[in-house]
């Protein structure tokens, strides 16, 4: 009886920074027979009709084979579809063929690029095939690998590999070391390992595969064709081009007998060939065989499959590296619109992680794009336009989809109750996640409190995926972002400064090792008018080390108006104040300043460390302070400016937080304080935080100055007091910040919370509330004292027009290079609102104070958000005592920087 058919699964390989060869995936796919006799599946004897209609279904499956088998696939899903639905009908949702045809639907998908459609039918197959047969069937194995064959395209592997693993211990089990299943278990997993960059992991795995299929079925066998493919894949990328063409040449002779000329394994096998001969410069052999691998791929699979962008982006490539910019623009252009289509598939698909992973599976691209504009096409309009259009359709992509994603569900909230329930499930979870980490273990032994840790995270990526499932039923289609539509949003006294980290491309490479070079910044400028214009900053570790020194002379509190020093690190000279915001406006601003013309309000999208500091404190050559010559605005890329054009409403008054009680109770724990100095922030090694005295006082006044602001203090600032809020026209917190950098995780039970590895930055920051100091003794999870990050991002902020953070560290977080900052900022956008301040490093209590007070008096009066604030500082650079940036530069504006409505 024959289980499946030993077919390919062709994906893009996803080995970062290297080739862009395509290796191929044996997806233990589609399921010809299954099993009848199996406890607990047993139904009542068909009638005629019935028994026709399922031997209809049986036909189906056997032509879905036929046509998967000739690369139709398209042909073949409408089939599919309707075996499954007949199936489902007459046997139930739970049983075995059930099973098949779901497997079979969820495979064909795949090889469409639908991942979407094929995970959740991927999912249920398994279940039932647990269910039905043991954890350790050989159909299970099937159903594991193929799951995570479809994580690992998607750039997943953290969730692949675990599955691959099991498939393979299940099938050496069942079937014995040499089963034709147990190699392809192995090519997969060599797969996997190859794309993390691990050849010495995968290669045995490679000849080990290839050796049972050749001993097995033949060495003319399609499988062996891959596995030849696969390994001539893994010569390539490591230069040994002289093994790596046979083995090409051999599975394409095989593919092309066994398959017929037009498969879509041919063209596999005709790119990777014609990708060797690009590499060693032979450009006439190479052009043919990529020319011919993108016919078989459009017309067997569609326009906008990701092998056809594949198959564009290296023809891209090729006219490249012979200097032919016209038409290698004019295929990067084809392929990225293609590579456009299939990233809106984040939004759709994954918890936040999963998005992450699947958009770093497009950096080699975009790379490719800037360092062309960098470098052979600098004075090319054409080129640039697409450099800096795939920058802002990209950068940032993962904060719009969780963006969108909640906002959509929480648009729906009041109408339908079960995404109700979904919403508050991972309201629920987000808050058990920070509740557990910030009150300790208490009673619970190490082992246990781990285990709950990863638990609640396991639940809370689950929520998440199924938030992206049902928000994308709501969400309308949307059409890729336009530099036209960016460019019209951008005021006429503006420009738009986008910074990016890129790795340069040399398309003349001849080995990978010089393919990429060292990562470097790059900026691009737009003004309202005109094209835009790209220029090199210069290297990243360098820049990084400036944006380090300059950040320690910032953050600490002078010790008098005149000495702007730091004490010197042992044997290292001391850097004054001057010389290092000098030093990195001569790298990053003095480049730039050439291509804004008569700009003077910046629109800044920064990129990697840069996010961290404030350009505002940087000196030009006039020894003036920036904010003395522009006004800045962040963004997290220039497509935020599409969304300051949409239109919310806010649904309260202004509620200002002040004055909290972080005891909350008439009895409190002892709490290690800070010095004398009020600075708002927190003795990170034990979270105990003292009260802040101005803050009262910041609060009245801004009363006084808005009448209708609500003023929440003392015992009432609660967490769920501010988890209740629906959309204040303004949200200002005057509170203790905190933000833990990775390396620093023993913030709390040091060793233990140190073993967690908290990877998720939103769990790392946060804003201190009512009864902080005494959170073990919290008698509610939901009142802790504690708001993270996380928690912060499930705030109802829809229509907030400005939120503003008048704390320490507010603004920072874990740098993600072309995702921004991940930490309470993030939080805030996904959130809802609209604009946010935040401050990058710990504050003075009382110059804080005055700052907010005139910064609110400039709202008042009418001014933008931004230019409210930038007049208040500047206002403070003017005070004596307080000239130092440390007092005025801490806080950042980002977001829309319009007036008031």
């Amino acid at each position: 009886m024959s289980r499946f058919s030993r077919q390919k699964a062709k994906t893009q390989s996803c080995i970062k920074l290297v080739s862009w060869s395509m290796t191929a995936a044996l997806a233990l796919g589609l399921l010809v027979s299954i099993p009848k006799e199996v406890t607990g599946q047993s139904q009542p004897p068909p009638s005629a009709q019935q028994l026709a209609e399922l031997e209809e279904a049986t036909r189906l499956n056997e032509q879905v084979l036929q046509l998967y088998k000739e690369g139709k696939y398209s042909q073949a899903i409408p089939l599919a579809e309707r075996a499954l639905e007949i199936r489902e009908k007459l046997l139930g949702k739970e049983n075995l063929d059930v099973a098949g045809s779901l497997n079979n639907l969820a495979f064909l998908y795949q090889h469409q690029g639908s991942y979407q459609k094929a995970e959740p039918l991927y999912v249920r197959s398994l279940a039932i095939f647990e269910k039905a047969l043991g954890k350790e069937h050989p159909l299970v194995a099937t159903s594991l690998n193929n799951l995570a064959e479809l994580y690992r395209v998607q750039g997943s592997y953290q969730k692949a590999e675990p599955l691959y693993l099991r498939s393979l211990a299940i099938d050496e089990k069942a079937l014995g070391t040499e089963h034709p299943d147990v190699a392809i278990d192995l090519n997969n997993l060599a797969l996997l390992y190859q794309a993390q960059g691990s050849y010495q992991k995968a290669e045995p795995l490679y000849v080990r595969a290839l050796a049972i299929w050749e001993k097995v079925l033949g060495k003319k066998h399609p499988n062996v064709a891959t596995s030849l493919n696969n390994l001539g894949v893994l010569y390539s990328s490591q230069g040994s081009y002289e093994k790596a063409e046979p083995l090409y040449v051999r599975s394409l002779a095989i593919r092309e007998k066994v398959l017929g000329k037009e498969h879509p394994d041919v063209a596999a096998s005709l790119n990777n060939l014609a990708e060797l001969y690009r590499v060693q410069g032979s450009y006439e052999k190479a052009e043919p065989l990529y020319v011919r691998a993108l016919a078989i791929w459009e017309k067997v699979l569609g326009k906008e499959h990701p092998n056809v962008a594949l198959s564009l982006n290296n023809l891209g490539v090729l006219y490249e590296a012979q200097n032919d910019i016209t038409r290698a623009t004019d295929f990067y252009s084809r392929g990225f619109a293609v590579q456009e289509h299939n990233l809106d598939l984040i939004f759709a698909v994954g918890s936040e992680q999963r998005k992450q992973n699947y958009a770093r599976t497009f950096t080699k691209s975009t790379n490719s794009i800037i360092s062309l504009s960098l470098q052979q096409a600098t004075n090319n309009p054409a080129v640039a336009k697409l450099a800096l259009t795939t920058v802002l359709r990209r950068k940032g992509l993962v904060l719009d989809a969780v963006t969108d994603n909640i906002q959509t569900l929480q648009s729906q909230l009041a109408d339908k109750p079960e995404t109700k329930k979904l919403f508050d499930d991972w309201l629920n979870v987000n808050q058990e996640l920070s509740t557990l980490v910030y009150k300790g273990h208490g009673k619970q032994s190490p082992t246990e409190y781990k285990a709950k840790f990863h638990e609640l995270e396991a639940e809370k990526e689950r929520l998440e995926e199924t938030i992206s499932t049902k928000s994308a039923e709501f969400r309308t289609a949307t059409q890729p972002v336009e530099l036209a539509a960016i460019q019209a949003t951008i005021p006429k006294d503006a420009a738009l400064v986008e910074i990016v980290l890129y790795y340069p491309f040399n398309a003349k490479a001849k080995s990978d090792a010089q393919t990429w070079g060292k990562q470097r910044y790059a900026a691009a400028v737009l003004r309202s008018l005109g094209e835009p214009k790209w220029v090199d900053l210069g290297d990243a570790a360098t820049i990084d080390k400036s944006v380090a020194d300059l950040r320690t002379v910032l953050k600490q509190k002078p010790p008098d108006p005149y000495t702007y020093r730091v004490a010197p690190p042992a044997k290292k000279p001391t850097q004054s104040l001057e010389q290092l915001t000098r030093k990195l406006d001569e790298q990053v601003m003095a480049p730039i300043r050439p291509l804004l013309g008569d700009a003077r309000h910046l629109l800044l999208s920064p990129d990697g460390q840069l996010t961290l500091i404030p350009f505002e404190a940087l000196k030009d050559e006039q020894n003036k302070y920036l904010i003395q010559r522009y006004a800045f605005s962040y963004l997290t890329s220039g497509r935020d400016l599409l969304r300051f054009q949409l239109p919310t409403n806010s649904r309260s008054n202004p509620v200002v937080f002040a004055n909290i009680d972080y005891d909350q109770q008439e009895i409190a724990t002892a709490s290690a304080v800070r010095g004398s100095e009020n600075r708002r922030s927190a003795d990170l090694a034990s979270l105990q935080f003292p009260s802040l005295d101005n803050t009262l006082e910041e609060a009245n006044k801004i009363k006084g100055i808005f009448s209708d602001t609500k003023i929440i203090s003392g015992k009432q600032a609660t967490e769920a007091v501010i988890k209740q809020l629906q959309a204040p026209s303004i949200l200002h917190l005057a509170t203790h910040g905190f933000f833990v950098p990775d390396q620093q995780q023993d913030l709390v039970e040091t060793r233990l919370i140190a073993s967690l590895h908290l990877e998720n930055p939103l769990l790392r920051s946060g804003l201190a509330l009512a009864g902080i100091n005494n959170r073990t003794k919290a008698l509610s999870n939901t009142n802790d004292g504690v708001l993270t990050a996380l928690e912060v991002a499930g705030l109802n902020l829809r229509g907030t027009q400005l939120v503003v953070l008048s704390a320490c560290e507010t603004g920072l977080g874990d740098v993600k290079v072309g995702d921004g900052l991940y930490g309470l900022r993030r939080a805030l956008v996904i959130a809802g609102s609209q604009s946010q301040v935040l401050s990058l490093w710990i504050v003075d209590d009382a110059g804080t104070k005055d700052l907010m007070v005139k910064y609110y008096q400039n709202l008042k009066a009418g001014k933008g958000r931004h230019e409210a604030l930038r007049e208040a500082q500047m206002n403070l650079l003017k005070t004596p005592g307080y000239e130092h940036p440390y007092y005025w530069a801490s806080f950042v504006p980002s977001g829309d920087w319009s007036a008031l409505k």
